[in-house]
């Protein structure tokens, strides 16, 4: 299951006295440049912050400085050279929820936990005093946004997507808008472009192949992800096309369940697995509906655990997608060229 997919609509800390705790933040006040905030302290919670449009490129955050908060936007913050003050450990159960691929960014420093996949503590995120909260690649509702508005200025998840579904380089942009380093984002997002250049020019048989991710979603229903889905973009971006039955299946949402009925819709010229544990591998070797598929017998698959290359592909940042590309491209080329003596691992 993809990570914050799970119903929402009880959140912890409902019925927090947000007035107490914005006042043991004395007001905080803000280094934060932003053209819908007033000056007026009392006046700062009002208004949604959801686009780089909306923020003004002047200098916010001052390099070095630990005044940001991020929810599950550690990788860009820490690419911009920004220690984020608190973080939200959204899964995988990392050392401070950064994983390996930001672990030289991060450094000795240590973010805080404030909070484990949706569910946020709001007197802790008050009591780090933060300039600015960020949760532009996250699922905050409307009732946590309106909270955490009441601590800080909060950069929410812009129009348009789907929860945990900004493009990479708008995550990106917006948040380097944020903290004064827009042109510091143009430069890792361009090196992250380049990097996938190279790897569609190394790979042209990607292009013309269909790929998909799915993973098992337990009782004998399978999760497919679809084009408005972060792992969609990465293999489209690759040269891939998603199945046209898959994108249908899917819509506007960001995945379908299918039954081992429907197991046909997996044979894609690639199929990427995302497996919470090796049994579950195992449980589609001993499938003889499954294994009657091409896409089994011929080798086309690439079976991945959450960590770390799932963890990679959900976070799809300036900083994982690099790891990504190094592990996974390899598995992919071993996978499209249909041979089982070379599938992925």
């Amino acid at each position: 299951m993809r990570p914050g997919s799970e119903d929402r609509d009880e959140q912890p800390g409902g019925d927090l006295d947000v007035a107490r705790i914005f006042a043991a933040t004395t007001c905080l006040g803000t280094s934060l440049h932003l053209s819908n905030y007033p000056d007026k302290c009392n006046d700062v919670t009002h208004g949604r912050v959801q686009s780089a449009g909306q923020l003004t490129s002047t200098g916010t955050v001052p390099t070095g400085s630990e005044g940001a908060l991020g929810l599950t936007d550690q990788d860009p913050i820490l690419a911009l050279g920004v220690m984020p003050v608190g973080v939200v450990d959204w899964f995988g159960d990392q050392p401070h929820a950064v994983w390996p691929w930001a672990q030289d960014e991060l450094g000795d420093a240590e973010p805080v936990i404030v909070g484990v996949d949706t569910e946020l503590n709001y007197e802790q995120i008050a009591s780090l005093r933060p300039d600015l909260i960020i949760g532009v690649y996250s699922g905050i509702t409307e009732d946590q946004y309106d909270t955490l508005s009441q601590i800080a200025p909060t950069v929410a998840q812009p129009d348009g997507y789907v929860d945990y579904g900004v493009p990479w380089q708008e995550q990106t942009r917006i948040i380097a808008r944020a903290l004064g380093r827009a042109e510091k984002a143009e430069e890792l997002i361009a090196e992250v472009e380049e990097r996938f250049v190279e790897a569609r020019e190394a790979h042209p048989e990607f292009p013309g192949k269909t790929a998909l991710v799915a993973t098992p979603a337990g009782g004998g229903i399978y999760g497919v992800y679809g084009p408005n889905e972060v792992s969609g973009r990465f293999l489209t971006s690759l040269g891939f096309a998603l199945p046209t039955e898959i994108v249908e299946l899917v819509g506007d949402g960001v995945q379908a369940d299918i039954s081992r009925e429907q197991f046909e819709l997996l044979d894609a010229d690639v199929l990427i697995w995302l497996l919470n544990s090796p049994d579950e591998r195992e449980t589609l070797a001993n499938d003889p509906v499954y294994q009657q598929l091409g896409v089994a017998s011929e080798g086309r698959e690439v079976f991945l655990e959450y960590e770390p290359f799932g963890g990679a592909i959900f976070f799809s940042s300036v900083l994982s997608l690099p790891f990504l590309l190094d592990g996974l491209v390899p598995q992919l080329a071993a996978a499209a060229d249909g041979d089982p003596a070379t599938m992925g691992s």
